[in-house]
């Protein structure tokens, strides 16, 4: 497939027949400049599958989002070598976000997991999410169980997002739980209808519903490579996730200037007051000032905030697709 296909989301996903009346699913896995991974996920997930037992078959999607290095390559001569490996490539670098909604929309299996290749989501605990569906679960979350391996820092800026976060949206998401989860396929074809530009997956796996159950999971640290997730990304993405959820924070400002106005005219009165009794008073400096910094600080706070929602309003106006695909390989292609 070497043409350029623009898909924002497919309406015909549906799990491919398994002769064997095996169950697929399949693991979707998000890639960008992780040639150091790739064989090391490889070598850790394929004996865990093959021990989760003949009722389920397994199919690993990876998502190429725009590696500059040998990962494409890597993939390409595993999958040569295995059927069960498939490859979606998109153009550039879309983002982590667009890149697990183009592998949830391109996946096949009856049940979908998302995980990442570092190894921090350990293959150890498909079996028991698989054991969930197996008996009727719809979702399957894992929560991590600790944050040990993580600074004190981004313990406090993790806990402090899922409280703002969850005192906000429309609906709360499950904290401490990642994109590492399993989607039933009923699950899959409503997240793939949700066409938004700006992504926060985590509350729009959220948002469709469904009756989740859980399981916990201690993150070991990473198996190779560098993260590519550096504190402003973090911070960018967890605005997405907020003004993408929730129109709150536009409502706060209505009541700041409701409490705000009261407030002025209580002033007004009282300054009326004292110079209708006790004369005209000299103007300070100092407390103009005051006043004009402060009003003109919350005022620039404000507009940055409707600018957040404007910003948003102009990205969906424009109906870009979400991603585009430079080749698809499914598995057991032999050529593309």
């Amino acid at each position: 497939m070497n043409a350029i296909s623009i898909v924002p989301f497919r309406k015909d996903n549906k799990p491919a027949p398994d002769k064997t009346g095996a169950r697929s699913v399949t693991l979707i896995v998000p890639v960008y400049n992780e040639e150091g991974s790739i064989q090391a996920f490889l070598d850790t997930v394929t004996p865990v599958l093959e021990g989760i037992g003949s009722q389920v078959r397994f199919e690993i999607l990876f998502v190429n989002d725009g590696s500059r290095d040998a990962t494409e390559r890597l993939i390409m001569s595993a999958a040569a070598e295995r059927g069960d490996i498939g490859l979606l490539n998109l153009s550039r670098n879309f983002g982590k976000e667009a890149a697990l909604f183009a592998g949830l929309c391109h996946a096949e299996g009856a049940a979908v997991i998302p995980l990442d290749v570092d190894l921090q989501d350990p293959p150890e605990v498909i079996s028991e999410m698989i054991a969930r569906w197996l008996a009727g679960a719809k979702v399957v979350n894992a929560r991590r169980a600790r944050r040990d391996g993580d600074s004190r820092f981004k313990n406090l800026t993790a806990n402090a997002f899922y409280r703002v976060f969850n005192a906000m949206a429309e609906q709360p998401i499950p904290r401490d739980v990642g994109d590492f989860r399993l989607f039933d396929r009923e699950v899959v074809s409503a997240i793939c209808q949700l066409g938004e530009r700006s992504r926060f997956n985590k509350a729009l796996f959220s948002w469709v519903g469904f009756e989740a159950e859980e399981v916990t999971f201690e993150r070991p640290a990473r198996a190779a490579g560098e993260t590519c997730w550096s504190y402003w990304k973090l911070w960018k993405l967890a605005l997405d996730g907020i003004f993408a959820s929730s129109t709150v924070p536009l409502r706060i400002w209505t009541y700041i200037g409701m409490v705000l106005a009261l407030a002025s005219l209580a002033y007004s009165a009282f300054m009326f007051a004292r110079v209708l009794f006790f004369g005209v008073d000299v103007p300070g400096y100092a407390s103009t000032l005051i006043l004009i910094l402060v009003f003109g600080g919350m005022n620039m706070f404000a507009l940055g905030i409707i600018g957040e929602y404007v910003g948003r309003i102009y990205t969906e106006v424009r109906q870009r697709p979400v991603y585009i695909i430079r080749s698809h390989h499914r598995c057991s292609d032999k050529e593309d």
